[in-house]
């Protein structure tokens, strides 16, 4: 269904009677419900025609949730992609993610829309929680919890206790030197239909962009796996992300090193090494750090630390497979053991 939204993107239109509460989005006061911003007409599966949706080659794993992204952005305003491919968005501007699930009736849930408001100050991330009738979602900066049921793509069915996050949780994934910035929509891994990508200027679109992590036609086991950490990991596991103590950095362009986790000792003893010595032990998942804790749920354990109740199947499998292909190798001298 949401491919087919994308395929109508809708460019913002002069003059059209359709209004986006332009005031809402900049004011410095949050709004207690959705509906007071005009994204959606009168339920989360009616998207307002001025927004813009897009969808990523590789998204973030969030418990299995589909996620329907839009953007809005004041009419007459345009987008700029900088030379680092990051795009750099107008004051005024709104993005928008919802998530939910098909349900065993053939009907969809949604059960959460997230903002990231820019306004003149900076971002402001806001949760909004749908009603059951869903007629409006209220505002929940405090999170919560809701029990959810759901299978995934090879029929596993589960049933968790699905996370809302706070605000402060959403600081801890958007956060860069301190700042609280949009994490999903760069250049490189953005799929936007041709009129809107119009809305966008300096953006080069021929350049190469990063693969679908669970398409093999679309990049080597290497470049799919590395695209996979940077969309889950490398918005904390940067120099300037809230994991930058770690010294494990996991952004897509880094060339393979101790820094992303070869040979890489963990920072602090604890349970989460589970006794390994390595993030990355080349040639060895079983022994690695990395898919230790991706397969683990145990809250004390488990990386990300946010986001997920489940282990995401699919993904710990592509990233055991590229560790087993990795030369095995020994460590350098300073990482041996005495």
């Amino acid at each position: 269904m949401f491919a087919a939204l994308a395929m109508l993107a809708v460019l913002p239109a002069q003059g059209t009677n359709l209004a986006v509460a332009d005031a809402v989005i900049t004011g410095e006061s949050n709004a207690p419900t959705l509906s007071a911003y005009g994204f959606f007409l009168g339920s989360p599966d009616r998207p307002s025609p001025l927004l813009i949706p897009y969808t990523l080659a590789t998204p973030l794993f969030s418990d299995y949730a589909e996620k329907r992204r839009y953007i809005y952005v004041p009419q007459g305003s345009r987008m700029h992609a900088n030379a680092d491919g990051l795009i750099e968005f107008p004051v005024g501007t709104a993005l928008i993610k919802s998530f939910g699930y098909p349900q065993a009736d053939g009907s969809y849930r949604t059960i959460e829309t997230r903002l990231l408001l820019r306004r003149a100050s900076g971002w402001v991330a806001l949760p909004y929680i749908w009603r059951p009738d869903g007629s409006d979602a209220d505002l929940r900066v405090a999170g919560a919890r809701q029990m959810v049921d759901f299978a995934d793509s090879a029929g596993n069915r589960y049933s968790i206790s699905y996370a809302v996050p706070n605000r402060n949780q959403c600081k801890t994934c958007h956060e860069l030197s301190g700042a609280v910035t949009p994490i999903g929509p760069k250049l490189r891994n953005m799929e936007l239909a041709a009129p809107a990508r119009a809305l966008v200027t300096g953006a080069d679109w021929t350049l190469a962009s990063m693969p679908r992590w669970d398409d093999a036609g679309t990049g080597s086991l290497d470049a799919r796996a590395r695209a996979y950490l940077d969309v889950n990991c490398a918005h904390c596991h940067n120099p300037r992300g809230s994991a930058s103590n770690s010294g494990l950095f996991l952004e897509y362009e880094r060339p393979p090193s101790m820094t992303t986790g070869l040979f890489k000792r963990p920072v602090a003893a604890g349970r989460g090494s589970g006794g390994h010595d390595y993030a990355i032990a080349p040639g060895h998942p079983e022994h690695s750090i990395l898919a230790y804790r991706m397969g683990s749920t145990d809250p004390g354990i488990a990386m990300p630390e946010l986001g997920r109740a489940v282990v995401h199947r699919e993904g710990l499998r592509l990233i055991d497979e590229w560790i087993a292909a990795m030369p095995a190798g020994t460590p350098p001298a300073s990482e041996a053991r005495p």
